[in-house]
């Protein structure tokens, strides 16, 4: 029999009211239990008379003993909850480095200087095409020393470039707060591959003249998911240390990390890995939660080192000819996917409501006992996340991440256009997104935001924030002269 027209839509509207209201009665199941019992309870208080109340008071035999005990109880009780409760931990805020017009590098200039560096025709034509399909935009930067022909990258120009975006945002963060560096307690740096000495760390104690008894920490080799450890780190150090505020500075530094060799898997970073810095301050201070942006709810880690397959995918090695640089395995996208999903498993049950939880687990007993060959259950984390910042690794590891999840283009489209506009800046990517997001005017009270990152190792970690005022559009990030120009559409293919 011909099915009526617009039955398939009117089946589909079904389906989804369906599913609204199933996800409604799990959420609210003890709302809807409890309320009923509390109306009866009160209306049959209200038919007894005042003898009668007075009556019921009276066989409870409670005398003044009694009641000191039941409230020195109550209040022995709150105390306890209350002292052993994680202090919260507050996003104060956060400022990015906005990199200047004359460190820009076009895909012309990027070919021409490469093909001016090489010989080898077969690495242009492989760089060329990478380019193509890399979903950057003309306006990533590189910096001063990547401009020269060939590169110089020396230790001088590598601690330029460090001071250059680690200071700017720094800067920028004290003006738009107002702290003073007395006020800072813990320091925490993260830069994977350019590790100094003295460190950058305390680089950055020297020129702010932080105070003696400072706390400070230089995080190196972790890959771009460093920043959401540093996050974590600064957290810890938070939880045991009141009253105090975190600076915490996510980068990476691009000069000495060129690669001048011709192997394929170690050519990549060069197409894809830009300049860039953020810096965020945290506090565990109680006042400060009136200003703050943000509050930090879960950090999840997972790190799959014990793996090999895992701990090479990211490598940094020298090539035949001695060139050094980081090669990237052709089953990096698969581990990256398994990684994602060991840290899902940890976050769903933290921040998923009971029903997307409760269907999981019944389509997981499902495959179990009755059919192996059923598909696992995805969760739909859209039901606990209004943002997702998915680290702007590259159009794979977005696209891939997309399709896993199941998120719609405009979740990810603070990836997709920080991608565009700065390239793969590494740990501090996380952030530009997050201010593409404001930029926009989407941030309002309540919102919750999910922030991915992958690393070496290999690692996938991840950071859940909840949004604690409705966020204004800044005029003066790294997106103020260029929002209005975003979303662009990106071809799958830009021939050069």
């Amino acid at each position: 029999m011909p099915r009526a027209p617009g039955s398939g839509f009117s089946g589909s509207v079904r389906l989804k009211y369906v599913k609204l209201g199933y996800q409604y009665l799990v959420n609210h199941f003890l709302t809807l239990l409890l309320v009923p019992v509390m109306v009866a309870t009160a209306l049959e208080l209200l038919r007894l008379g005042p003898d009668e109340l007075l009556t019921l008071w009276r066989s409870l035999h409670l005398d003044l003993v009694h009641i000191l005990c039941s409230a020195f109880l109550v209040v022995f009780v709150a105390t306890v909850y209350f002292m052993s409760r994680p202090r919260p931990v507050y996003l104060v805020d956060y400022c990015c480095y906005k990199p200047s017009p004359s460190f820009r590098v076009p895909f012309t200039t990027f070919m021409e200087h490469i093909k001016l560096i090489s010989n080898n025709e077969k690495s242009l034509r492989f760089q060329t095409r990478i380019l193509e399909r890399s979903g950057l935009g003309e306006e990533t930067c590189l910096p001063p020393a990547n401009h020269y022909i060939p590169p110089s990258p020396s230790m001088e120009a590598a601690r330029a470039e460090a001071q250059l975006v680690i200071f700017n945002a720094i800067d920028d963060l004290v003006l738009r707060t107002g702290i003073k560096p007395k006020d800072i307690d813990i320091l925490v740096v993260n830069c994977s591959l350019f590790s100094p000495t003295p460190s950058l760390s305390a680089m950055i104690i020297n020129r702010y003249k932080l105070r003696s008894n400072i706390r400070s920490f230089n995080l190196s080799g972790m890959g771009c998911s460093a920043g959401l450890i540093s996050i974590d780190l600064a957290r810890d150090m938070l939880q045991v240390h009141p009253n105090s505020n975190a600076l915490v500075i996510s980068t990476e530094i691009i000069t000495p990390n060129f690669y001048h060799g011709s192997r394929r898997d170690m050519l990549l970073p060069n197409c894809l890995f830009r300049m860039g810095a953020a810096a965020i301050l945290l506090s565990n201070r109680r006042r400060e939660a009136a200003r703050a942006k943000y509050r930090l709810m879960h950090v999840v880690r997972t790190h799959k080192g014990a793996d090999d397959r895992a701990y090479r995918c990211v490598y940094e090695e020298e090539d035949d000819e001695g060139h050094s640089g980081i090669s990237l395995s052709k089953e990096l996208m698969a581990i990256a996917g398994e990684a994602l999903k060991s840290n899902i498993t940890t976050m769903g049950p933290l921040v998923l409501p009971m029903s997307e939880q409760l269907l999981f687990f019944f389509r997981l007993v499902g495959r179990k006992v009755i059919n192996k060959k059923w598909k696992p259950y995805i969760p739909d984390f859209k039901l606990a996340f209004e943002h997702f910042c998915i680290h702007a690794g590259g159009r794979a590891v977005i696209d891939e991440l997309q399709k896993n999840l199941d998120l719609s283009p405009r979740h990810v489209e603070a990836s997709r256009m920080t991608l565009h506009r700065f390239g793969n800046t590494s740990s501090s990517s996380l952030w530009y997104e997050l201010a593409y997001i404001e930029a926009k005017g989407r941030m309002r009270k309540g919102d919750r935001v999910w922030q991915i990152g992958f690393g070496s190792g290999f690692k996938c970690n991840s950071a859940v924030w909840k949004c604690l005022r409705t966020v204004k559009a800044p005029t003066d990030g790294p997106w103020d002269d260029c929002i209005q120009r975003y979303p662009v559409h990106i071809p799958e293919v830009v021939k050069l």
